[in-house]
């Protein structure tokens, strides 16, 4: 006796036939430049493929049916007319690609974007366009599973930068994909609030407030973008469960990496060189930072404000003016069964040649200590008296006040892959 198929099971097999039938009357239209495109977009069946010849295409469109796409010949413009959206997507499996699309509103509580994606434009694929002058270049309102990838990114560079909007939001989207674009010129590069489960790689960030800025964006991704003259390159706040591997931050001015209220993550294989602080790492907590490079920074990482149960090891701190600030009186222990990271100012000996420095590196002392809290001593730095100090606790290190210690840095640095990325 057969048994009768649950009725979930029924109605997919049934949508799906549906579809292969729709699909299968599906056609190819020309579409000249002009102001014919909302028409042709209106009367288009599921599976149509729409393509716009070269030439001007006037007036923002909403997409309501499944499975279009919209494709550009070389030349090929969307004009949005400078009022909301110039791309409104609702309906599931919608692809635009090759498209230069520009022409948005400029009203950032409306998300006036190049292309809107609101909840019901699951799967959709945003690819090869060029989104020029709009306030946000891609808006993910709630999609699931959507990928943007290959775009170009050029944000409205007649605002001041606190006015403009970010190359690609990101709200609510479990499962999306943000890939290999360029995104340059908007408030931040890729802005990620309230999600989960997303992928943000091999992207290249320019001329931008945040390269990736995640705020309550939890268990995803971030892989082997890389961020160049930004204010801050990865800024992580309120947010657990992440990967961060493989990125790199070439200058961006103030953080390479921001640690805020982030905790159980994964940080490995980075690079970040020049800025004013490598790393800043404040109130997060039970964080794995290992494999890392930190070069050429005022400060290699800044480790603050109750920050606990971090693993930090097998990292490298190369030319830093100051490779650790902490400013605490507990004592941290920076290695890991045996292991700890690598110090270009250690003047280290290895007698028995397995690696590790045979005695512990301390990179702070009481002075610090006293300058950090009191910046006015700093003119009491050349002191006899301070001088005094500075040898009598290297004499004596029980009066340390607490703080980092690495009881076992590394003689040579690790070398993360990501370094043969950087430009000379």
């Amino acid at each position: 006796m057969q048994r009768a198929l649950p009725a979930l099971a029924v109605a997919a097999i049934l949508a799906a036939t549906v579809a292969a039938a729709s699909d299968a009357r599906a056609a190819d239209v020309d579409v000249p430049p002009g102001d014919g495109l909302a028409k042709a977009v209106a009367e288009a069946a599921p599976g149509d493929v729409l393509h716009l010849e070269a030439g001007v295409h006037r007036g923002a469109v909403t997409i309501t049916t499944p499975r279009l796409t919209l494709e550009g010949a070389p030349g090929a413009i969307l004009d949005g007319g400078g009022t909301g959206s110039a791309i409104t997507i609702e309906a599931a499996d919608v692809t635009v690609r090759g498209l230069t699309i520009s022409g948005s509103g400029l009203s950032l509580p409306d998300k006036n974007s190049g292309v809107f994606i609101g909840l019901g434009g699951d799967h959709a694929v945003i690819e090869d366009n060029h989104f020029d002058e709009n306030l946000v270049g891609v808006y993910l309102d709630g999609p699931k599973d959507a990928l943007v990838q290959r775009n170009r990114i050029d944000g409205l560079r007649r605002l001041r930068l606190n006015e403009r909007g970010p190359g690609i939001e990101v709200f609510n989207t479990p499962g999306s994909k943000i890939v290999d674009n360029d995104v340059g010129d908007g408030r931040d590069g890729v802005f990620s609030v309230n999600s989960r489960d997303n992928e943000i790689r091999g992207n290249r960030f320019r001329r931008l407030r945040y390269a990736v800025h995640f705020m309550y964006t939890n268990s995803s991704r971030v892989l082997d973008n890389l961020s160049v003259g930004n204010d801050i390159g990865y800024a992580i706040m309120y947010s657990d469960h992440e990967r961060i591997d493989g990125n790199v931050s070439d200058h961006d001015r103030e953080h390479g990496l921001l640690m805020n209220y982030a905790n159980d993550s994964d940080i490995d294989g980075n690079v970040v060189r020049g800025g004013e602080k490598c790393v800043f790492i404040y109130n997060a907590n039970k964080n794995r930072l290992a494999g890392n490079w930190f070069e050429n920074c005022d400060i290699g990482v800044h480790f603050t404000a109750g920050s606990e149960r971090n693993e930090i090891t097998d990292n490298a701190f190369v030319n830093n003016r100051r490779q650790v600030m902490y400013v605490g009186t507990r004592l941290l222990d920076w290695s890991v069964n045996g292991r700890g990271n690598y110090y270009s100012d250690n003047p280290a000996f290895d007698l028995n040649g397995d690696g590790v420095a045979d005695t512990a590196y301390r990179p702070n002392d009481i002075v610090d200590q006293v300058i950090w809290r009191a910046p006015a001593a700093k003119i009491l730095l050349n002191s006899p008296a301070l001088q005094v100090v500075r040898w009598a606790q290297a004499q004596f290190p029980a009066i340390h006040p607490g703080g980092v210690i690495d009881s076992a840095p590394l003689m040579k640095p690790p070398r993360p892959s990501a370094l043969d990325r950087l430009t000379p």
